[in-house]
């Protein structure tokens, strides 16, 4: 692979795709790095604007304390993931911060940048939430012309005893 896409933000699934980057057996030439900025706050209603209420939305918050917030944190964000990605051997790592839709956002960065791979952390949701504002590691998924890879934080999950399962078999 030549070029991969790492879509991150700051949930405990996006720090997953480091376990990703150290599993790898030949690393990637070029790596973009991207974050996209919700700017709807908690709001669910972004999935429903469409272009042009959007771009409207966009050019409102221009300048705005709230969008300023949000480039801060995107670039702390960014500044991590790049730390830690250089640290385990990549030279090459771009970085992106895009606003709006976080998968549109992700399958427009990764058709532009021409990438082989998008990898993506996978988020928490859960019941209704999930069901009301879906899932972006999915949506990539669904509609990705390039491999999708999404990494997941297993962390909280209980390993697999295999002494446990004979005992009980």
């Amino acid at each position: 692979m030549k070029k991969i896409l790492v879509a991150v933000d700051n949930t405990k699934g996006s720090k997953a795709v480091l376990a990703v980057f150290r599993n790898l057996v030949r690393p990637p030439e070029e790596v973009v790095l991207l974050h996209v900025e919700k700017l709807e706050g908690r709001s669910l209603m972004i999935d429903m604007l469409g272009e042009a209420e959007l771009s409207t939305l966009k050019e409102s918050l221009k300048g705005t304390e709230y969008k300023e917030e949000l480039d801060r944190k995107a670039e702390k964000i960014l500044s991590y993931y790049r730390k830690e990605l250089e640290n385990s051997g990549l030279i090459s790592v771009k970085t992106v911060i895009r606003d709006g839709i976080p998968a549109e956002e992700i399958l427009k960065v990764a058709e532009e940048e021409g990438v082989d791979l998008i990898v993506t952390g996978f988020n928490e949701k859960q019941g209704i939430h999930r069901l009301i504002t879906g899932c972006v590691s999915k949506e990539v998924e669904r509609n990705a012309t390039v491999p999708v890879l999404v990494a997941r934080d297993t962390t909280d999950e209980k390993a697999y005893d295999w002494k446990e399962a004979v005992a009980k078999a």
